[in-house]
């Protein structure tokens, strides 16, 4: 089994509650759904959002939101994260003061689900990143990451209404999040590796969301050059990954896929009939040969 820095627990009786309903057929059904909560991010004193989320990494989640608004710097010191389950509330403490009131009369809804937000301008600082021209994906790299990732046992494969975000490096899968939002989950990212030192240099980022100009706008401020996702694109952020020169592949499934942008950074270096296509219920079957090994 792989192996994970961080990766979904779905036997955490927190994330997840039985249901009772009925069927296509009248009958009696119980089945597993996703809990989601609200929780209201302090950035010191200064009240900055309420976010649904299921809440199992607040302190990445609202140092990773931080980040991605721009809110919170690279080199700024968080002297302390505070989060009470019984208030939904977590606050994150900074040496330097922060104001940014300016900022939060100007939202933008995103087109996530578990609807995200942006404050002030989307692209702050967008422009000004450059991403790695030398990095790599080797398309053996993108089948094994495939494989490895849809059968890792998730909450995705428990109860559903959930996306998942996944850290990669080569063939590795590193730090797997998930959450009803996409957004929430590349958040839960950025702050694990904001606060545990990981650095953007040789890594990759796959998601099962669709690649909007959010996600695009948000691996390019992490610096991460590649983004794959099993789901499709928005025509804006295929324009935003060619501006940035951001490697943006699509559609990942078996043997298949699509790039739209940055295509000289991959190396097809494996012969796609050598991989098996997937078949529909790939993840329920995974989960069925999880159980049973």
């Amino acid at each position: 089994m792989t192996k994970y820095l961080i990766s979904p627990d779905p036997n955490d009786v927190r994330l997840t509650e039985r249901v009772y309903g009925v069927d296509q057929d009248g009958l009696p059904v119980d089945t597993t759904v996703t809990v989601e909560r609200p929780l209201t991010l302090f950035l010191n004193d200064q009240e900055i959002v309420t976010m649904m989320t299921i809440a199992d990494y607040p302190d990445c989640l609202a140092v990773g939101f931080l980040l991605n608004q721009n809110m919170l710097q690279h080199d700024d010191v968080v002297t302390d994260i505070d989060y009470d389950a019984e208030i939904e509330t977590v606050v994150v403490r900074t040496e330097r003061e922060t104001d940014y009131e300016q900022k939060l009369k100007k939202k933008t809804r995103t087109s996530g689900c578990a609807v995200g937000t942006v404050f002030g301008d989307v692209m702050e600082k967008f422009e000004e990143i450059e991403l790695d021209p030398s990095a790599e994906l080797r398309t053996s790299w993108l089948y094994a990451l495939s494989k490895k990732i849809n059968t890792t046992p998730s909450l995705y494969l428990e109860a559903g209404a959930i996306h998942g975000c996944v850290l990669c490096e080569q063939e590795t899968p590193l730090i797997y999040m998930e959450d009803v939002g996409r957004h929430n989950a590349v958040d839960k990212i950025a702050g694990y590796m904001f606060l545990n030192n990981i650095k953007p240099a040789g890594k990759m980022f796959y998601t099962t969301g669709r690649l909007t100009s959010e996600m695009v706008i948000k691996a390019v401020q992490m610096e991460i050059p590649i983004l794959i996702s099993r789901s499709g694109f928005t025509a804006w952020g295929v324009d935003l990954a060619r501006q940035a020169n951001l490697t943006l592949i699509g559609r990942a499934r078996g043997k298949r896929f699509i790039a739209l942008a940055g295509e000289s950074r991959i190396n097809f270096d494996a012969e796609p009939e050598a991989i098996d296509d997937e078949p529909r219920g790939t993840h329920r079957k995974a989960a069925s040969n999880i159980e049973a090994s």
